[in-house]
């Protein structure tokens, strides 16, 4: 027999505001440790002991993987601190009325997540557990231990977590549905591994910022946030500057100064060391500032330390070209898209890929034999 639950469920209503009212909990404690504030007391939801073993977590993620500085996880908090904002979640949910009627049977999603950044799969996981669904969870083995650290907080807040949500060791076993994130290369493995069941795939992407010559020193300097945070690692990295033809790159450089401490980064100036020796000995013409290779290439993709740009006439040229690089291209920063600074600080309703993950989840409830 078919069965199909329509309507709204009161329980399920009851279930969904009680999570919202979780998330939003979370939220605030997460600003807090992102401040790097001490505990501050039995009002924010944990005990000592447990606000000082995440905090801890924090501390020391950067030795067990070294491109998780305690400022770029801090920062992370914030950014999910800001995405989890009561007002924003309700505006984001109030456009899934469906939501409300939850599944005719939780089904269990997989959901591999990078580590490439830090909490990178939070927003994966926020949306199977609001779907009603369960999550069996492949942590990346440069997690660092993070998304544990971050579910047994949110477990005080909203105790479904800990029910509905596994994480796997070893290989992740029979799902129902797939959400997976990585290289080229692993998205061609989920693809056929899991062809039987329902899934999204994400692939390598890049961000791009679209200069026009009317930007501001501030937002020149606001575009350094795009490009150096979590020393530009992350999917919304900026990775390629288009600037129009007559545009002075020293007023780029300029503006970006004040982040020129990236280099004592020992990871990131081993990166910029390697391939300023390697375009000095390919004879490549580049300008550096100390703490940036910049290369006039075509290229979308520019290694780490590096930003690759390139010089355009016409805007609508560069309109077209972009948008045939839809499927590689993450965000686009600049005047009428992506504010400057604000790449890392996606709301609830930024999908990666432009794929509605909530949609996607929604849809796994219809109907079951």
């Amino acid at each position: 027999m078919l069965n199909v639950r329509t309507g709204q469920d009161a329980e399920r209503v009851e279930e969904l505001h009680r999570f919202r009212t979780g998330a939003a909990q979370l939220g605030v404690l997460l600003g807090r440790v992102a401040e790097g504030r001490s505990w501050p007391g039995h009002s924010s939801g944990l005990v000592e002991a447990e606000y000082n073993d995440f905090d801890r977590a924090v501390r020391e993620a950067h030795a067990r993987n070294g491109w998780f500085s305690e400022p770029e996880v801090r920062h992370a908090l914030g950014a999910l601190a800001c995405m989890l904002q009561q007002e924003r979640i309700g505006k984001w949910l109030g456009g899934y009325p469906d939501l409300a009627d939850g599944p005719a049977m939780p089904r269990t999603v997989g959901v591999v997540m990078a580590g490439n950044v830090p909490f990178v799969g939070f927003h994966d996981l926020l949306c199977v557990l609001l779907s009603g669904h369960r999550a069996l969870v492949k942590c990346s083995a440069q997690d660092a231990g993070l998304s544990q650290a971050l579910l047994r907080v949110w477990s005080v807040f909203s105790p479904e977590v800990q029910e509905r949500v596994e994480i796997v060791r070893d290989k992740l076993g029979k799902v129902d549905a797939l959400i997976a994130t990585g290289s080229d290369n692993t998205a061609r493995y989920f693809h056929h591994y899991f062809a039987d069941v329902p899934r999204i795939v994400r692939r390598n992407r890049v961000s791009v910022a679209v200069l026009d010559g009317t930007e501001t020193d501030a937002e020149l300097t606001a575009l350094g946030e795009d490009i150096f945070r979590y020393f530009g690692l992350g999917c919304r990295n900026v990775a390629k500057l288009y600037v129009p033809r007559d545009f002075a790159l020293d007023r780029f450089f300029k503006a970006i100064y004040p982040w020129n401490e990236v280099i004592q980064h020992a990871k990131y100036a081993n990166n910029h060391d390697y391939h300023r020796a390697l375009w000095l000995l390919e004879g490549y013409v580049f300008l550096e500032n100390g703490f940036l290779l910049l290369k006039e290439d075509r290229s979308l993709a520019s290694p780490v330390g590096t930003l690759f740009y390139e010089r355009y006439d016409d805007a609508a040229e560069v309109r077209m070209m972009l948008s045939a690089l839809t499927d590689k291209v993450q965000c686009r920063v600049g005047h009428g898209h992506v504010p400057f600074g604000q790449a890392q600080y996606p709301g609830p309703e930024s999908y990666a890929d432009g794929v509605d993950t909530l949609a996607f989840l929604i849809g796994l409830q219809g109907t079951y034999s």
